[in-house]
């Protein structure tokens, strides 16, 4: 092999090399930014067929009704304390360090993110709040009342317009 040939495969395989390690910081950093969702059900029972169950520590996000009666609030701080309750009927308990959204309500679907304090306790981070797509701020509906109007139609527009 001649020197230059030998000297376009050195910096072929170091470019190589190189890609290779980026493409496996970024995969590696990614991996560390996946947040499973899990209900309650799947929570206590497992998840799939084999019943994977997330390990103490682990990053998740968990969804669910919010238990009525269940809200615990800290008078000292903005610590939350509450259940969480999906149709298996399984609870699991979130707790929150923080001002909770305006749409959180007893009854009300929620998500939260966080690590898994232990089997059946979420400590989150962030709790989301969920609505229907038929949600309308109070202030927009104020301002938009009386706006709407069911049009008439006259027999040529029902049947449509001919040339």
């Amino acid at each position: 092999m001649n020197p230059r040939r030998k000297k376009r495969l050195t910096i072929i395989l170091a470019i190589s090399t190189g890609c290779a390690l980026v493409i496996g910081l970024i995969l590696y950093a990614l991996s560390q930014n996946i947040d499973l969702f899990y209900t309650p059900s799947e929570l206590v029972q497992g998840k799939g067929p084999d019943k994977i169950k997330p390990e103490e520590g682990q990053r998740l996000r968990i969804g669910g009704l919010v238990v009525p009666g269940s809200v615990q609030r800290d008078p000292q701080s903005l610590k939350v304390a509450f259940k969480l309750v999906d149709n298996g009927g399984h609870l699991v308990t979130v707790e929150f360090d923080g001002i909770l959204p305006d749409l959180f309500r007893e009854g009300q679907g929620i998500v939260a993110q966080g690590t898994l304090k232990d089997a059946t306790t979420v400590e989150a981070f962030e709790v989301l709040a969920k609505h229907d797509e038929n949600y309308m701020p109070p202030e927009v509906a104020d301002a938009t009342n009386g706006m709407h109007f069911k049009p008439e139609y006259t027999e040529a527009q029902l049947k449509g317009a001919k040339p």
